[in-house]
């Protein structure tokens, strides 16, 4: 099947022929025919498996310009929204439709004033329902309501939230919820607000014949020296390292920096600005390694990964699935590399249990050079080098080391 026998109208299709697009995802040939009929969809598919595009045109093909806000995306991050906002601008070129992104974190003004004009909304749940309580959202037309990955928004504690916006909705409506798992809640709010739903499911965009996954047993201390020298000496595209904290984030990065490594971070405690940039960095290539916790792993369209770093692994499985689907994907090879000291073996165990299939396998750890971790978080006080282990000067900011081969996991609270 094709997207010609989808029933879209000639500009959309001449829209997504002249993004490169020819031939539909599973998720989308399975979806957008049932989509179009104005049918509510439950679809199951894997960040980056295509479903921007399936209820896009829905969205393109159904909403009416100049005519009130006709369609509602509910997504669980602001980048999330921002890469949703943007492929559905890609793909309605052909027609005067404003598409507004609304999220915490920046000014609201702007966003109020959009929101007198706009026909699509795509929004974070919680600042969604700030405009619906200062009077500045008006649902009255809405005919169509998407919620993206859906997991992720019941993961984040955003479900009370979603049944409010729901339920601000009309109740003559097409609604279309997409996730990677299909959760019992998600199925509760279903049975709830949704009206004889197509219930559909396609496979992982990960190939498993293509992804190696290994892992290293290391001591606490050795797991920074070892990852720097993989980074060094690994061949490959874009690389994602993982960290399960903000503070272990930040801790693996300035150590990269100082090492030579072309790290940047992304994670929750940024501003929206320099998560937008180190994202933008990341994808045109300008930064060859992406240092973050869980927020990069779903959602977010990020292309060309190579390998996948567990700097620490996740205590819920179905997160490590998340992040090593950023890889060996379309066709392309992928390598996991987790590196594991004794305070992840119980995480690794659980993967191990919860993913019976899954082959990873142990890799003698290499001769390392010593690396002295660096506490300071200030790029100008880091001295280059992984033997660099400098005095403090009366007047210098202090570092704190922590003994030979020194690479500590980094802090582990939140």
């Amino acid at each position: 099947m094709n997207f010609e026998n989808f029933g879209l109208s000639q500009p959309l299709l001449t829209n997504i022929h002249k993004l490169g697009i020819t031939e539909p995802t599973e998720v989308q040939e399975k979806s957008i025919p049932a989509i179009m009929e104005g049918r509510d969809v439950i679809g199951e598919s894997a960040t980056g498996s295509g479903k921007t595009l399936a209820f896009g045109c829905g969205i393109i093909d159904h909403v009416v310009s100049k005519k009130g806000i006709q369609a509602i995306v509910l997504t669980p991050t602001r980048e999330l929204a921002e890469q949703v906002k943007s492929a559905l601008a890609d793909f309605s070129k052909h027609k005067s439709l404003l598409i507004t992104a609304i999220y915490g974190g920046v000014a609201i003004n702007p966003q109020i004033h959009q929101l007198t004009k706009a026909e699509v909304v795509v929004a974070t749940p919680g600042r969604f329902l700030d405009h619906l309580q200062r009077g500045t959202m008006d649902t009255s037309k809405v005919k169509l309501l998407v919620l993206d990955e859906a997991d992720r928004m019941v993961d984040m504690g955003f479900i009370d939230d979603v049944r409010k916006i729901i339920q601000a909705c009309p109740t003559k409506r097409q609604t279309l919820f997409f996730s990677a798992t299909i959760s019992g809640r998600i199925r509760d709010l279903s049975n709830r607000f949704m009206h004889d739903p197509v219930q559909i499911s396609a496979t992982k965009m990960v190939d498993p014949s293509k992804l190696k996954q290994i892992y290293y047993d290391v001591e606490r201390n050795i797991k920074l020296s070892l990852l720097i020298h993989l980074l060094q000496h690994e061949r490959g595209e874009l690389v994602m390292v993982f960290c399960n904290t903000r503070r272990t984030t930040d801790f693996v990065v300035n150590n990269l920096k100082a090492n030579k490594v072309n790290a940047i971070a992304i994670h929750g405690g940024f501003a929206q600005n320099k998560r937008l940039k180190s994202l933008d960095l990341f994808n045109n290539g300008k930064a060859g390694v992406l240092v973050c916790t869980d927020v990069a792993a779903r959602g977010l369209h990020i292309d060309n990964v190579s390998h996948i770093y567990n700097y620490e692994l996740p205590s819920d499985p179905t997160d490590y699935v998340h992040r090593i689907g950023r890889t060996a994907r379309a066709g392309e090879n992928g390598k996991v590399i987790n590196l594991l000291c004794p305070f992840d073996h119980d995480n690794f165990s659980r993967i191990l249990r919860e993913y019976g299939d899954f082959k990873v396998n142990l890799e003698p750890k290499p001769n390392v050079p010593r690396i002295f971790a660096i506490k300071d978080e200030t790029p100008q006080n880091i001295k280059r080098g992984p033997h660099n282990r400098s005095s403090r000067g009366n007047n210098g900011p202090k570092r704190r080391f922590h003994g030979r081969n020194s690479s500590r996991g980094g802090p582990r609270n939140r």
